[in-house]
């Protein structure tokens, strides 16, 4: 997962035509490692349809705090700018929950007018 450390290179990568999951985590965060072992295979399965990028909370608070990121890991997803969806609540995630959330994402990308 490639990792964005200034707001102004999330604003770009946001921007783009395609759908952006950006995640958001902390070193500290137990539950952020947690899902570490198996989002890479996470990415390749969603490879050619959705970018992931990492942002790290504590780094980008003004963003964060902008965004509303409150528990971590937060994935919100970006289409053009906009926000599609979001995945934000203070549980653990499964791999299960996320697979279901980026297919959501796809969805309600997939279904706003070009």
């Amino acid at each position: 997962m490639r990792k964005l450390d200034t707001e102004a290179a999330f604003r770009e990568q946001i921007a783009q035509e395609g759908l952006t999951i950006a995640v958001f985590k902390t070193t500290w965060c137990k539950d952020c490692h947690y899902i570490e072992p198996f989002m890479p295979e996470v990415e390749a399965h969603y490879a050619g349809r959705v970018d992931f990028v990492e942002l790290d909370r504590d780094d980008l608070e003004a963003l964060c705090s902008e965004l509303n990121i409150l528990g971590i890991p937060s994935f919100i997803a970006f289409r053009k700018g906009q926000e599609v969806v979001r995945f934000v609540n203070k549980l653990r995630k499964s791999r299960e929950e996320i697979e279901q959330f980026v297919d959501r994402a796809l969805q309600v990308a997939e279904a706003l007018p070009n």
